[in-house]
């Protein structure tokens, strides 16, 4: 079940372009800080072009279309890599872009994110403090509560 909070106003939700921008932005942030672990272990572009596409979208600059694309060639590098701290990564940049079409995108970009730290051993706890810390103060509260709310609704 989608958390309404996160439905776009021109879709009969809450969410204002001006928030839904901010998301995408961060939601790039939270991904491109993991991507070197899918670059260190694949040469494939498309990831680092999807967090381009979705930042350019945050900007005004991009169609919500072309961020689809860009989201679908995120994921088929995902499905390639065949390590599983890279393919986190490249699912990380996926939902990032993604976040155009549907704001609680977002969210996958930074659970992906923190995964990808998990499975090169690192951190996930550390790299989760670094994405809250990027969070725009008008979104803090939004992103918090409702991480928050998927790990409690979600098995792990």
């Amino acid at each position: 079940m989608r958390d309404r909070r996160f439905v776009a106003l021109h879709r009969g939700g809450p969410l204002d372009v001006n928030k839904h921008r901010l998301l995408a932005a961060w939601a790039a942030d939270c991904a491109e800080h993991v991507l070197p672990l899918f670059e260190s272990c694949r040469s494939n572009d498309r990831p680092r072009l999807a967090v381009e596409t979705g930042r350019a979208w945050g900007r005004g600059e991009a169609a919500v279309g072309v961020a689809m694309k860009a989201a679908v060639a995120a994921h088929a590098a995902a499905r390639a890599a065949t390590n599983t701290a890279a393919t986190e990564a490249a699912r990380a940049a996926g939902h990032a872009v993604a976040t155009a079409h549907a704001a609680d995108h977002s969210l996958g970009a930074a659970i992906y994110g923190v995964k990808a730290v998990r499975k090169a051993g690192g951190d996930g706890e550390a790299e989760r403090a670094w994405q809250i810390g990027r969070l725009p103060d008008e979104l803090r509260e939004l992103v918090v509560s409702a991480l928050a709310l998927r790990r409690t609704t979600r098995c792990p």
